[in-house]
């Protein structure tokens, strides 16, 4: 072995240590200087490693935590159908409870020889997840995208929705339906997301109900990403007299409406919900779910482009690209009841009048349409949004 590093370095002018660098897929070498140390395994009749072999200009991999949410067989379908128009075949791996782990469906692919990776919600999004995975990777040659979730620690392009300008459009919503006691229901809070949220609830209840951050903070509850989880958490926030729940995904606004019923209350005539991320279907739910729309055909579209620039060789800034959700109302929110305490009350906007129940309609007549796929650049060293 030692010999063959000495041949090899000597051909492609490097040191030995650059070599096993290359060999073992550790980060730290530049594409050129990788590509010197390729060449010379080839012209000394040296077999590749299997991690190294020339990949398949047809494969890109997508790698989501589940298929459960319907959030993320949209961004498959969206994200497979540009692939397929580039000439690429996606191949789609999902985590399952017991199953393969991130990592595993990782060493899957690159032992496939894939051309790249997209990432959606992935432990990219876990704020105490080891981020060295994703240096070996590119320590690897194998370019990726990360969709949903930030980290400076990462060099790589990023697609985000504006999770804390998204909670902001619910709590502005709904206080202008006259609602003054809100609460927000979340997922853990070490996924950077749910942070993400959190600052955008503390932000604009700050601004619009006039609350400090000790109050909206009380209002924030944690549970699971899930129909239970939301069951869960609007529970404790309807128990603490809250008349306005803003959930962090449509699954869990779903739980929330269950466990409003269960409690003999009625939506939204008694409590009002707010879901994210306009799931398929979702607006066909009893009663229609209004939600903030994220913008999965862009962001989609942004993964795709990025990730085939880092394959051709022109790679995309390595940082974020930030879209702006919309609200969409429909029939789980309505003006606060007229017996509730706060109702009238001074603090924030002033209760709408009207019908408790409205139809679908793409946006309310308060909060003009976002413009369609917007998209913001933050770089790496930038703040979080929201």
């Amino acid at each position: 072995m030692t010999a063959r590093l000495a041949d090899i370095a000597a051909q492609a002018g490097v040191s030995e240590a650059t070599v096993s660098r290359v060999l073992n897929g550790k980060p730290g070498v530049s594409a050129a200087t990788r590509e010197s140390v390729l060449a010379a395994l080839d012209l000394l009749g040296y077999e590749r490693p299997v991690r190294l072999r020339q990949r398949s200009a047809g494969l890109v991999g997508l790698i989501t935590p589940e298929l459960e949410n319907p959030i993320f067989p949209a961004f498959a379908q969206i994200i497979g159908q540009a692939l397929t128009r580039q000439g690429y075949t996606p191949v789609l791996a999902t985590q399952t409870p017991g199953g393969s782990t991130e990592d595993e469906l990782v060493e899957m692919l690159v032992e496939r020889g894939v051309a790249g990776i997209i990432f959606a919600s992935g432990l990219h999004a876990d704020s105490t997840a080891d981020t060295e995975r994703y240096a070996r990777l590119h320590g690897q040659g194998v370019p990726f995208v990360l969709i949903n979730g930030y980290s400076e620690k990462i060099d790589a392009p990023f697609v985000s929705p504006d999770d804390g300008g998204a909670v902001r459009l619910a709590v502005t919503h709904l206080a202008a339906l006259g609602h003054r006691r809100i609460g927000l229901a979340v997922g853990q809070r070490r996924f950077v997301p749910v942070q993400r949220k959190i600052e955008g609830f503390v932000a604009s209840t700050g601004d619009v109900l006039g609350w400090s951050p000790e109050e909206a903070m009380a209002r924030v509850q944690h549970s699971l990403f899930t129909l239970e989880g939301g069951q869960a958490a609007a529970g404790a926030l309807i128990a603490a007299g809250c008349t306005a729940i803003v959930c962090a995904s449509d699954m869990m606004a779903l739980g929330a409406i269950r466990s409003a019923r269960a409690m003999g209350l009625k939506v939204p005539s008694d409590v009002s919900v707010v879901g994210f991320d306009d799931s398929p279907l979702i607006a066909f739910t009893d009663p229609p779910l209004t939600t903030i729309r994220q913008p999965v055909a862009a962001m989609s579209q942004a993964a795709v482009n990025a990730l085939l620039e880092e394959i051709g060789g022109t790679p995309a800034p390595h940082s974020e690209f930030v879209f702006m959700p919309e609200l969409v109302v429909r029939g789980s929110t309505a003006a606060v009841p007229a017996g509730d305490p706060a109702h009238g009350s001074s603090s924030g906007a002033p209760a709408a009048t009207g019908q408790n129940t409205r139809q679908s309609t793409p946006h309310n007549s308060q909060f003009p349409p976002q413009r369609p796929a917007s998209r913001t650049h933050r770089g790496t060293s930038g703040p979080a949004a929201g």
